[in-house]
Order: structure tokens, then C-alpha cells, then sequence
């Protein structure tokens, strides 16, 4: 039996008030605290909407999805989760209702509840009771820190709210509830406003749920009289009203928390040793280099997204970690796929010195997305294509190059002469589209002499991958010929994973997603080198 110093504490961050407010990044943050401070710990996060997966969403609808190394598609915060804390997440870290509803209709048509009347009291509840359980298992984390998704009050809310309740019950001092909520500001009172906190909290309360902490987001500081006023309504000590004030970077979230003593206040609530203060060192050094660039540079993401950008947060992440490796400020434009063509081609272009042609599905903003490949390839600028950018280059080269006009990918038109991208060998049966795709890590063999082998170091690696369609190796000998080598292979089926245009400044496509492995401690090589080149391109 474990020892009450060695059992796994769970920790429940809830939101109030508004969505938006950042749930996400104090769960991460107040992580990166306490794995600072030599505790380990995961983050799971409880979406409550009725999907299995966000593998189906709309980017417009839920932002990117996020894949992890064992094929989960997941919400965008676990991405957030891993570039703080640089540990992979899984399956167990992102759970929905659909998969909760799922698996208890599954287990009600096997008989498993031995005739009972199925109800969202006991048999919902307690499903989500075992997936938050689920990651303590055996006492691999000093925490397991749950994010709630949505809004208290929200209808769709209120089972993971009352599994809540009962998990407090049921691990006694092992569990807490951080409430983030908004504290905001009126501009013609000139005043602070605790209203909509204190009514987010009685909501809570309404719920049997009494919030631990309140980490309250504001625009402006919070004083002794606002915080005690809060403390005074809400049933907290005032110690436990922390400040999220606004800020530039979502970096600097957890050193403004550290500054608040979050991760003190958590760890004497929850009876955990307080002895080692979190140095935070390499995540100053981080900041420093993000505030003090030494040179700054223009890079265009092309995309059919790009009013949402959210729906490419990964890919902006990255290029902040690498631009901090190249001590360069990466100034980021957004250009709709749809809206650049070869007439307004060069005035789109004209200050930047890097191109990424984001990922994505179906034929919308296509057109576009080739016609910039084309300028950038003819025009020697850094370019860097991510799945779907990566097919792109290749219908590019195929048309412009090899003389195939009529070369396209048959997830755009099936009837094309020339199937540069079509769809793998086990995706033809498929026709479920939710989690059906390639997804997660796969292996990468990578050719010596080539800049991809040069970048990363070493031969064989290992990417995350989300696709259904891949380049028709029946035509790689004629590019091979025409100066594009595939300079990363699968190694069992041969599939084309990495190719790179000779005697180009630097001009790489990648079926799979080196954005999903990027994080703070470890910049993705890729966009290390891409940051590089499109710096040494306008020097």
C-alpha cells in the first residue's frame, strides 16, 4: 500500500465566467512548477462535447488537431501540455463525452451491467471517474493534473462535475479544485469587477463543488482589497486568490505564476513537500532569447485556415522554438491559400524569405498552394512543405519539371493521368473516417549526404504522421533523376517520408508532422534549420 507521500494527487482545474480564458496553459504551467520542483506529473484534459475524437472536427469548429505518438487525435491543449513539460502524452491524456457514452453503451450491449437501468448517476460518472483513475495507476505520477473543458454551467459540463464532487469524497486530501475564472475590468468605472467570480463560484457550489484555489485572469493587478473581497465571498483564504494577469507570451505564464507561489499554495494544500524551489533556469534562458532576438526574419505560412490560427498552433509554436535557437524573432505571415495566385505572386512574397505551405485536406486553396511552391522553387527561397505542402511540391515538380501537366493527387481528382499522391494501399477499404487514418509515430530511415540526415544527426528517427494519401513511388525514379531525392524512407514499406530538391538554398517536404514534436526543451530540427536558412536568405 502506498505511503500517503507517495500516492498519486489529482488535481482539477475547472473554468468560469467565459471560455477562452486559459485553462490549458495554468494546467501546463503550474506542470512545469512542480516537475521543476522534481515531482512528476501528466495532464489529461475532459472535453465534454459528444465526439469521439476532434479527428472529425472542423479546424474552424475546435482549432487543430493534435496527434500523439500512439495515433490519438486529441484537442490542441495537449499540445500545450507536452511543449512545457517535454513528455509525450497518449490515448489516456484527452477524453471526450462521445468516448465516455461510447464505452458505457458498449459495456450496457455486452451485458456487463448485469440488467441495471443505465444512468448518467452512477454508470457516466463513474466511466470518467475510471479514465481520470486511469493515469494513476499504479503511482507512476506525483500528479495527475484534469482539465475540464467548457464553461461550469454549461449542461454538457455537469457529469464531469459531479464525478468531481465524488472523486473529493473518495480521495480525501489527495484531490483539490484550482477554479480559473475572470476578473474583469470596466473601463468607464475604472474598476476591477468580482461579480462574475463570485457567481462562478456559487455555481460551483450550487454543484457540491467548493473551489481549493481561485487563479483569477484580469487585464489589470489585482489588489489586498479585491483579493480579499474575493476570498471573503468564495470560501477561500486570500492567499489562494492568484493573479493570471495578461501577457505577451504564454511562456512567461508559469514565471508569473511562480511569482504568485501557485505551486507553493498547491503543495501545502495537498500536504506534498514544499523543500526544493523550482530554478527555472533554461525556461528563463528561453525567455530571454525570446524577448532579445538579435535579428528578425519574414516567413509566410500558406494556408486555407489562416483567419483561425489556432488551427495552425503547433506550426507557430515551432517556429518560436526555432527562431529562439537562431536567436531570431520570426515575424509570421498569414496569406490565404485562396487569395495568392501567379498574378499577385511576388507582391505577396515580396518580404519574406521563407515559405511553410501548411497541411490540410481537399482541393480548397490548392491552386494556390501550388502556384507559391512553383515561385519559391524557381525563385531559390527557404521552403518547407508538412503533408499535405509536402504533395503539393511533388504535383509541382511533376507539372513544371518532369512535363506531366495534367499531374495531380486523386484525393483531388480521382480520373488524373499522372497519380503523383494517391491513397495508400490500406486506406482503400476504409471508409469510417474517424481515427482511421495513418496516425502517430513510424519509422524513418534517413539517406546519408542529405540535408535531412544533416539535421537531425543521425540516421533513423521517428515521426508522427496524419494522412490517408502518400506520393506513388511509380515515379520515383524520374524525380530522383530531376534533382528531388527522397532523403527518408519507412524502412518496411518504402514509403516516401522526407524529400529534398538538390541544388536549392533549402527546399524540404515532409509527409509527416514535425510540429506535433516540438517543445521548449527540444526545438524540432526541422524548423531549427528552416529558421536558419530563411535568415541567411535575407542577410
Amino acid at each position: 500500500m502506498s505511503s500517503p507521500q507517495s500516492a498519486t494527487r489529482y488535481i482539477f482545474v475547472t473554468g468560469g465566467v467565459t471560455s477562452s480564458l486559459g485553462k490549458g496553459i495554468i494546467s501546463a504551467s503550474l506542470a512545469k512548477l512542480l516537475q521543476a520542483r522534481g515531482y512528476s506529473v501528466t495532464i489529461q484534459k475532459l472535453d465534454p462535447y459528444i465526439n469521439i475524437d476532434p479527428g472529425t472536427l472542423n479546424p474552424y469548429e475546435h482549432g487543430e488537431c493534435y496527434v500523439t505518438e500512439d495515433g490519438a487525435e486529441t484537442d490542441l491543449d495537449l499540445g500545450h501540455y507536452e511543449r512545457f513539460l517535454n513528455i509525450p502524452t497518449s490515448q489516456a491524456n484527452n477524453v471526450t463525452t462521445g468516448r465516455i457514452y461510447q464505452s458505457v453503451i458498449e459495456k450496457e450491449r455486452r451485458g456487463d451491467y448485469l440488467g441495471e437501468t443505465v444512468q448518467v448517476i452512477p454508470h457516466i460518472t463513474d466511466e470518467i471517474k475510471y479514465r481520470i483513475k486511469l493515469l494513476g495507476e499504479d503511482n507512476r505520477f506525483d500528479f495527475v493534473i484534469t482539465e475540464i473543458g467548457g464553461t461550469v454551467g454549461d449542461i454538457e459540463s455537469l457529469p464531469y462535475i459531479e464525478a468531481i464532487r465524488q472523486l473529493r469524497w473518495e480521495l480525501g486530501k489527495r484531490s483539490m479544485v484550482i477554479h480559473l475564472t475572470l476578473v474583469p475590468y470596466l473601463s468607464a468605472a475604472k474598476e476591477l469587477k468580482t461579480k462574475p467570480t463570485q457567481h462562478s463560484v456559487k455555481t460551483m457550489l450550487e454543484y457540491g463543488v467548493q473551489p481549493d484555489i481561485l487563479v483569477c485572469r484580469t487585464e489589470k493587478p489585482l489588489n489586498a482589497n479585491i483579493r480579499n473581497k474575493i476570498a471573503l465571498f468564495c470560501n477561500v483564504d486570500a492567499g489562494s486568490v492568484i493573479e493570471s494577469i495578461d501577457t505577451n507570451s504564454i511562456y512567461k505564464v508559469p514565471l508569473l505564476m511562480q511569482e504568485e507561489q501557485l505551486d507553493l499554495v498547491v503543495l501545502r494544500k495537498i500536504g506534498m513537500s514544499t523543500r526544493k524551489t523550482p530554478a527555472m533556469r533554461s525556461w528563463r534562458a528561453f525567455i530571454k532569447k525570446l524577448e532579445s532576438p538579435k535579428k528578425q526574419v519574414n516567413i509566410a505560412l500558406i494556408g486555407k485556415y489562416v483567419e483561425l490560427v489556432d488551427a495552425y498552433k503547433s506550426i507557430i509554436e515551432s517556429l518560436i522554438h526555432a527562431g529562439t535557437v537562431n536567436n531570431c524573432r520570426v515575424n509570421l505571415k498569414l496569406i490565404h491559400s485562396e487569395q495568392i495566385d501567379q498574378k499577385n505572386m511576388a507582391e505577396q512574397l515580396k518580404d519574406v524569405t521563407g515559405v511553410i505551405v501548411a497541411p490540410g485536406f481537399g482541393d480548397r486553396g490548392i491552386d494556390g498552394k501550388i502556384a507559391a511552391i512553383k515561385h519559391v522553387r524557381e525563385h531559390g527561397i527557404p521552403f518547407f512543405g508538412i503533408c499535405l505542402g509536402m504533395q503539393c511540391a511533388m504535383i509541382e515538380f511533376a507539372r513544371n519539371v518532369l512535363q506531366l501537366p495534367k499531374s495531380h493527387s486523386t484525393e483531388m481528382q480521382e480520373t488524373t493521368p499522372d497519380p503523383i499522391i494517391d491513397i495508400m494501399e490500406e486506406q482503400k477499404k476504409v471508409f469510417v473516417k474517424g481515427g482511421t487514418m495513418r496516425l502517430g509515430a513510424y519509422p524513418c530511415k534517413l539517406k546519408k549526404d542529405t540535408r535531412a540526415y544533416a539535421l537531425y544527426g543521425k540516421e533513423h528517427i521517428s515521426e508522427r504522421h496524419r494522412h490517408r494519401y502518400e506520393f506513388n513511388n511509380k515515379y520515383l525514379e524520374m524525380f530522383e533523376q530531376h534533382g528531388m531525392t527522397a532523403s527518408g524512407i519507412h524502412p518496411d514499406t518504402g514509403l516516401v517520408e522526407i524529400a529534398e530538391l538538390d541544388n536549392h538554398p533549402w527546399f524540404i517536404g515532409v509527409q509527416f508532422h514535425p510540429e506535433y514534436s516540438s517543445t521548449v526543451a527540444k526545438p524540432h530540427p526541422l524548423f531549427i534549420g528552416f529558421v536558419k536558412a530563411a535568415m541567411q536568405c535575407c542577410s
